[in-house]
């Protein structure tokens, strides 16, 4: 999918994160719509109708992996990708978000804004 198509809906709490995040997809042609947690995602992407999902896990009100469950990526947007990026590596929260239809899950910590960037361009190139 060209990244001038592309629609990607930001789901992070941690305002300077996610602002960094949108400037760099922005800046590669995507169209970006951010959310401060969980809840505001939910209304947001049944709105905006996002591509990809990039999602945190630790967020106020709704967390990602309830987002996931709410979102239901499965049953009903079985064409939207997510990328869990978190800083949280139990393997229950990563066997988790897969089994709610996770695309890939990444550690913040691990993954440079170019890297997740690359990330994103190659999870929408095999749709």
């Amino acid at each position: 999918m060209s990244p001038m198509k592309a629609k990607i809906l930001v789901v992070e709490d941690e305002k300077s994160l996610s602002e960094a995040y949108e400037l760099i997809l922005k800046s590669s042609g995507y169209k970006v719509t951010l959310a401060n947690d969980g809840a505001e995602g939910l209304e947001l992407a049944e709105s905006f109708e996002p591509d990809l999902v990039l999602l945190d896990l630790r967020m106020p009100r709704v967390s990602g992996i309830e987002f996931l469950r709410k979102y239901q990526l499965v049953d009903k947007h079985p064409h939207v990708k997510v990328i869990v990026f978190s800083n949280m590596d139990t393997q229950k929260e990563i066997d988790e978000a897969y089994e709610l239809g996770a695309t890939h899950y990444i550690l913040k910590a691990w993954a440079s804004p170019k890297e997740l960037t690359r990330l994103v361009a190659d999870t929408l190139s095999n749709t």
